[in-house]
């Protein structure tokens, strides 16, 4: 059994409060299961330290529910979501993963005899979903466009995860230079199969990952083997060291990439794969990727920049050594406090960003429209601007910022005078997703277009694997954002990453970006790697992210962008 992580607990505690829904136990003991979850998100305590102590002092999380935990960490179960998934069959787990589907919902599908999602999409087009009480004809056209994401998507993961996966792969396969490999090396922003390799044999990794990975066999003809960790395909290619580059360079690039590359050797009169590059029966020293590429006589594209996307471009990218780092960003600026519907206060944010290695921590609760997020209200807004200024006083490096609704006609939620106040704003959209194209791509221009607008949070409003982007035309909205130097956000929430590292790929020379993890909880400001990655991958440096800038340069930054408007 692979270490559990906190993500892992906390999806377990979740989904067994929704399976209880489904199955219309009593409500308190879903809410128990709920109110242990927001817990956990909540805390920075690691989960070792977290099982040493049985949870103690955690609120929320009793003594039963703490015992479950640490048998989960244990043996790889959590009791009570095996109890309920046994109530139910297999496929109703699939149907939490369409957009717009409750607990209630699911129990009318499942009652109606629609347990999955292969099930739920013929119901969706021949009827029987539109018949169903509380559904009806438009909601059946919904569901079906929601089932068809969610299909579609199945077999991915969201990059933490496979990230999460490949660490704890390498921390196992230590002494045999373990490297990441695949999607996750190349900063993709959602997983397929967990890839790592190493410098070794097909015994050195099953002597080393045998109790951790289920399943784990070779793969017919090649040096892998393959196997599951917490559902999760996994895949560890081994090589000896004089053809490391090779495997190197097969197991890190997109389909399209490697076929490439065996088409470009096929024709130079080589084979390549992830055994070796050879020469009719030479089996050639590559023990690097500039090996390989050195031996073709083509040079060597950087991992982030091994997808279709990158192909006409890359040799006109900055080198992996010119990107954007993790290091580089100073500040957050759009994160959540309690004063909306965050888990922390100002200063804990604060402390948080800090120990980070940021050198500030700009806000951004909700706005007074985000009511189902404790919106603030104006006289709240006022004191949290209050708040904000005291702290600034007594020598906390934190900014004053609000993420301020798009309203369905373009305006804003509060009024100039007060966003005036703040040394910053972050406009978003959190609902009325479904406008049609034109006036939602109004709304956005309109609202980027505007003097006070700092920041454009997560321009498309789309979730990973669970919901596509709202539709509009982008390229007349980011045309707006460049018309007014409006900067666009890549939220490196792992399950947002909005901007799309493609389009940022595609107008990285006419904007400015800001890297933002939309923190709710402390642990979510780590949440920066992910960002960073999709710019990497887009080829930003630093010079294109606004938030590498120090408080009082961005300070100066938002004066000039409103003088400028």
């Amino acid at each position: 059994m692979a270490e559990v992580t906190r993500k892992a607990l906390v999806s377990a505690l979740k989904s067994t409060a929704d399976l209880l829904d489904v199955l219309g136990e009593e409500p308190f003991r879903a809410q128990a299961y709920r109110g242990a979850a927001r817990s956990l998100e909540a805390l920075d305590t690691d989960v070792p330290t977290l099982l040493a102590s049985g949870f103690e002092g955690v609120p929320k999380v009793g003594k039963g529910i703490a015992a479950d935990l640490i048998a989960y960490a244990g043996g790889g179960s959590f009791g009570p979501l095996e109890d309920a998934a046994s109530q139910v069959p297999a496929g109703v787990l699939g149907l939490f993963r369409v957009r717009g589907l409750g607990p209630k919902k699911i129990r009318s599908l499942w009652d109606a005899g629609i347990d999955s999602l292969e099930g739920l999409r013929e119901a969706a087009r021949d009827g029987r979903v539109a018949a169903l009480k509380g559904f009806g004809a438009k909601s059946a056209g919904t569901i079906l466009e929601a089932v068809e994401f969610a299909l579609g998507a199945q077999d991915r993961q969201h990059l933490s995860t496979g990230q999460a996966v490949v660490e704890g792969l390498i921390a196992r396969l230590g002494g045999l230079d373990p490297r990441p490999a695949g999607d996750v090396r190349r900063g993709l922003e959602t997983v397929r199969t967990a890839r790592v390799t190493v410098t070794g044999t097909a015994d050195d990794v099953r002597a080393r990952l045998e109790q951790v990975v289920e399943g784990l066999a070779p793969l017919e003809g090649k040096p892998l083997l393959a196997g599951r960790v917490d559902g999760v395909p996994v895949e560890v290619g081994y090589a000896p060291a004089e053809v490391r580059g090779a495997l190197d360079l097969m197991l890190g690039g997109s389909t399209a990439y490697r076929e490439s590359l065996r088409a470009e050797a096929k024709a130079k009169g080589f084979d390549l794969s992830g055994r070796g590059l050879r020469r009719g029966d030479t089996l050639l020293p590559t023990p690097t990727e500039e090996d390989v590429t050195r031996e073709l006589g083509l040079p060597l594209r950087p991992a982030e920049y091994r997808e279709p996307e990158h192909d006409a471009v890359w040799e006109t990218l900055p080198p992996p050594g010119e990107l954007v780092a993790v290091a580089d960003i100073q500040g957050m600026l759009h994160t959540h406090s309690v004063w909306s519907d965050g888990a922390a206060t100002l200063p804990e944010m604060v402390a948080a960003a800090q120990a980070l290695g940021h050198a500030y921590l700009g806000t951004g609760d909700h706005s007074r429209a985000a009511s189902y997020a404790n919106g603030l209200s104006l006289e709240r807004l006022r004191a949290y601007v209050q708040e904000i200024r005291a702290l600034q006083g007594a020598g906390l490096p934190i900014l004053a910022g609000a993420e301020v609704d798009i309203l369905a006609d373009g305006s804003l939620d509060y009024p100039d005078e007060d966003l005036l106040t703040l040394d910053y704003v972050v406009a978003s959209v959190h609902s009325h997703f479904t406008l049609d194209p034109a006036r939602q791509t109004e709304r956005l221009v309109q609202a980027a277009s505007h003097p006070l607008v700092t920041i454009l949070g997560h321009p498309t409003g789309k979730l990973l694997l669970r919901r596509p982007g709202y539709a509009l035309d982008l390229d007349a909205v980011l045309e707006a954002c460049a018309a007014n130097g409006t900067v666009v956000e890549i939220n490196a929430n792992p399950y947002r990453l909005d901007l799309d590292w493609r389009d940022v790929l595609r107008w990285r020379e006419r904007l400015t970006f800001a890297v933002n993890t939309d923190a709710h909880v402390p642990g979510g400001l780590g949440d920066t790697r992910y960002g960073v990655a999709m710019a990497r991958k887009a080829g930003l440096t630093s010079a294109q992210v606004v938030n590498t800038l120090s408080q009082a340069e961005f300070l100066a930054f938002v004066a000039g962008q409103r003088a400028g408007r």
